[in-house]
């Protein structure tokens, strides 16, 4: 195959990430065309809602899946958090790319950590996890919904909408914004979103040439560990309805999975943390903190955000 056509959403930060893939591929693949195909999916064109309320994450995904579908696009450039824990039926995860930083960051123009905001600060974020951290941490804060690309929401803090906001520094990093980070939110005190930073390449299963091409971009490291956290995640059923965080990292021998199930309406917090021998069982470590922090109580949280 010598032309390979990426389909991405159109934000700044989709773009930067496929041009990245592009490079990736092309420096891997001499004399290989690649063709961006630029799209607007659902997700981006309604900015008045929670996600949560029109339908969650996967809606950055269907018009890309139509696509290939379609035949208009072969592969599918998404930040993996974004990517629900079943793909729909006949595509698979081509690649994982080596994760970025996983870490959030907090950003204010009056203020470098979330401990000096003043009381009933303003902080802009939509995230359910973001939220119930937050009102962990600091139930006197103004929580305030933040929609849009990262640009659109650093425009809405300069404008004076909020005193601080909470982005993925991930994000940031790639659009060369380092400046705008006052600190980073760090685990396990703070708890990214399941496979925060890292970069996933859909195609349609079955498609060998596709796969021996992307192939050469997974990093096994990055992989085993975001395996590990939607495990979690997929045993509790998480999507963006429900507020949960999850972080692997890899042991001296074997790996360790911080997990967290949030209300984010009274700032209750259930954790679990659990470290096995052996790199090769994220899954099983996945499902194991998943289980304890059901019986820590998570499972009430959880039942009563999905009867309302």
């Amino acid at each position: 195959m010598k032309r390979l056509r990426i389909a991405t959403r159109q934000s700044a930060l989709a773009l930067w990430q496929a041009e990245h893939v592009a490079a990736r591929l092309r420096a891997a693949h001499a004399g290989l065309e690649i063709e961006l195909v630029p799209m607007t999916t659902r997700g981006d064109q309604v900015l008045d809602r929670p996600l949560a309320e029109i339908g969650g994450k996967g809606l950055f995904l269907k018009e890309l899946e139509v696509a290939m579908l379609e035949d208009q696009a072969d592969i599918a450039v998404h930040s993996l958090k974004d990517v629900p824990m079943d793909l729909e039926p006949g595509f698979a995860l081509g690649a994982v790319l080596e994760r970025a930083d996983a870490a959030d960051a907090f950003i204010s123009n009056a203020c470098t950590r979330l401990a000096e905001l003043p009381q009933g600060a303003r902080v802009g974020t939509s995230s359910l996890r973001r939220q119930a951290q937050l009102r962990a941490l600091r139930p006197d804060l103004q929580l305030l919904d933040l929609r849009g690309n990262v640009n659109t929401r650093l425009a809405k803090l300069d404008a004076g909408n909020y005193d601080a906001i909470i982005l993925a520094c991930a994000g940031i990093e790639r659009l060369g914004m380092m400046e705008r980070i006052r600190s980073r939110l760090l685990a396990p005190d703070w708890l990214p979103a399941v496979a925060q930073g890292a970069i996933a390449i859909e195609q349609r299963s079955g498609d060998q040439r596709v796969a021996d091409l992307l192939g050469v971009l997974d990093d096994a490291n990055t992989r085993r560990c975001v395996e590990c956290e939607r495990a979690m995640n997929r045993r509790l059923h998480g999507s963006c309805n429900v507020p949960i965080a999850g972080y692997c990292v890899e042991t001296e021998n074997g790996l360790a999975l911080y997990g967290l199930v949030g209300d984010a309406g009274t700032g209750r917090l259930v954790r679990a943390e659990i470290e096995i021998s052996g790199r090769d069982r994220g899954i099983e470590l996945g499902e194991q903190v998943a289980s304890l922090l059901l019986e820590r109580g998570a499972a009430e949280i959880l039942g009563r955000l999905r009867d309302h």
